[in-house]
């Protein structure tokens, strides 16, 4: 069992470390005013520093409450449905880098309708056609916006 003290002083270690880096990083570009007004790194600097902040405000309230030692962070079914919610999107963004994002986006369309919301097979495969399709032409040619393709619509020639 994890309790959520552990994962709220383990998140805010790591975000105060996110924050750190960034203002580290902003006084690369040069912090404060300069005879033409503020410089390149000020805004991150600043916006780091609120992070990194924040964090250490979170953990210590972490600290402080008796209540987060005893709570369950999460239970075993919750982690199943986050994950179940977290696999087939890293699986889409795995398949339009390789496929590209068209068919990317039918087959995670009917993965998910068919598999994870019980739709009827017609169902599914109509949706997982007809977006992809109706994105196509919005985007590509009504905006002609390009987006990401691969070698199925290569061999299509669009």
């Amino acid at each position: 069992m994890i309790s959520r003290r552990t994962v709220e002083v383990i998140f805010a270690a790591f975000t105060a470390s996110f924050g750190a880096v960034i203002a580290y990083g902003a006084t690369e570009f040069g912090v404060g005013w300069s005879p033409s007004g503020p410089e390149p790194g000020t805004f991150p600097f600043y916006i780091g520093c609120l992070v990194a902040l924040a964090s250490f405000a979170n953990l210590a309230s972490a600290l402080a409450s008796p209540s987060f030692a005893q709570t369950v962070f999460m239970t075993r079914q919750q982690g199943w449905r986050i994950l179940m919610f977290v696999l087939p999107i890293a699986g889409f963004v795995i398949l339009a880098l390789l496929l590209g994002l068209y068919l990317a986006t039918a087959i995670y369309l009917f993965a998910v309708m068919f598999w994870q919301g019980r739709y009827p097979l017609w169902h599914a495969g109509l949706v997982a056609l007809g977006l992809p399709v109706f994105l196509f032409l919005v985007l590509e040619k009504g905006f002609q916006v390009p987006l990401l393709k691969g070698p199925f619509e290569a061999a299509l020639g669009l």
